[in-house]
C-alpha cells in the first residue's frame, strides 16, 4: 500500500513538472523575444534559447507605435468590460429563471437544451450572414460586436448560472417571498449575491474569449478604424514574414490587463466552476 503510494506521488511530481514546463517554457521564449534586437534571432536552439545581449524597451515602445496601442487597448476594453457587466447581468437571470422553471414546467427544460445547442454551432458558418446581417442593421460597430459577444457566450453561461441553481436552496427564496418579497426583489437581494462564484467564472471566461477573439473584429469592425489589440496585432504579419520581437512584445502588452484581472477573480473561480459544472 505504502509503495503505491509513492509511486502515485512520484507520478503526479512527473505530471506537474511537465506540466509547468509546458506552461511556463512558451512564455519564457515570448519574454526574451520581445526584449530581443531582429539581429540576435538565430535559427540555432542556444541562440534562441539564449539571454538578449542587450535588455530595452524599444520593441515594447515601436509595438505600441504600430498598434496604435492606447486607441486599441481602449475599445479592448470598453468591448470587453460591457460584455462581461451586460453578460453577468443578463445571462444570470436567464439561468435563474430555467433554473427554477425546470423544477415545474418541462418546457424549461426544452428552453434549456435550445439555448446550450449553440454552443456547437461553429462560427464560421455564421460569420458571412452575421457580417451581412450587422451591416444592414446599422450594427457593424463596436455596439454590433458586444451583441454578437452575448448571444455567442450566453449557451455556456446560462449552462454554468442554471447548474450552479441547485446549490442555493430555494427555501430562501419562499421565506423571502412569505416576508412580502416580489420575485424581482428576492433575485436581487438573495440570489444574485449567492451567485458570486459563477459571476467570477462566468467573468473571467467571457473576458479571455472577449479579449482574445480575432475573427469577430475583424469581420465587423474592419474598415472602421475602431481595431481592438489582437486585430490591431495583425499588422505585425505580412506576405513577406512576421516581425516576432515587435509581435511578442506587443502580446506582453495584451497578456498584463488579463492576467491582473484573472488574478483579482481566482479565488472565485474554482469554487464556481466546480459548483456550477452540474449536470442541469
Amino acid at each position: 500500500m505504502i509503495r503505491e503510494k509513492k509511486k502515485t506521488n512520484w507520478v503526479l511530481t512527473i505530471v506537474l513538472i511537465l506540466g509547468t514546463v509546458t506552461v511556463f517554457f512558451p512564455l519564457y521564449m515570448a519574454i526574451i523575444i520581445a526584449f530581443k534586437k531582429p539581429s540576435e534571432m538565430t535559427n540555432d536552439v542556444a541562440g534562441a534559447l539564449a539571454f538578449p545581449e542587450e535588455w530595452s524597451l524599444d520593441n515594447f515602445r515601436q509595438a505600441m507605435e504600430v498598434t496604435n496601442f492606447w486607441h486599441s487597448l481602449g475599445n479592448s476594453l470598453l468591448i470587453t468590460l460591457t460584455t462581461i457587466g451586460l453578460a453577468v447581468l443578463i445571462h444570470s437571470i436567464a439561468g435563474y429563471v430555467i433554473g427554477r422553471g425546470m423544477a415545474k414546467r418541462k418546457s424549461f427544460r426544452f428552453i434549456y437544451l435550445y439555448i446550450v445547442s449553440g454552443m456547437f454551432v461553429p462560427f464560421s458558418i455564421l460569420m458571412m450572414p452575421l457580417v451581412k446581417q450587422t451591416a444592414q442593421m446599422g450594427l457593424g460597430n463596436r455596439a454590433g460586436v458586444i451583441l454578437l459577444y452575448l448571444v455567442f457566450y450566453m449557451p455556456m453561461n446560462v449552462m454554468l448560472y442554471t447548474g450552479y441553481m441547485k446549490n442555493i436552496p430555494i427555501a430562501l427564496e419562499e421565506a423571502s417571498n412569505m416576508d412580502g418579497a416580489s420575485t424581482w426583489k428576492t433575485y436581487w437581494r438573495i440570489v444574485f449575491p449567492m451567485m458570486k462564484p459563477m459571476h467570477a467564472t462566468v467573468a473571467i471566461l467571457t473576458a479571455l474569449g472577449t479579449w482574445n477573439d480575432v475573427m469577430t473584429p475583424l469581420v465587423i469592425l474592419s474598415g472602421t478604424g475602431h481595431n481592438t489589440l489582437p486585430l490591431a496585432q495583425l499588422h505585425f504579419q505580412t506576405q513577406f514574414g512576421t516581425n516576432y520581437n515587435l509581435a511578442f512584445a506587443s502580446y506582453i502588452l495584451a497578456l498584463i490587463p488579463i492576467l491582473i484581472f484573472y488574478i483579482i477573480c481566482q479565488k472565485q473561480i474554482l469554487n464556481g466552476v466546480a459548483n456550477g459544472a452540474v449536470k442541469g
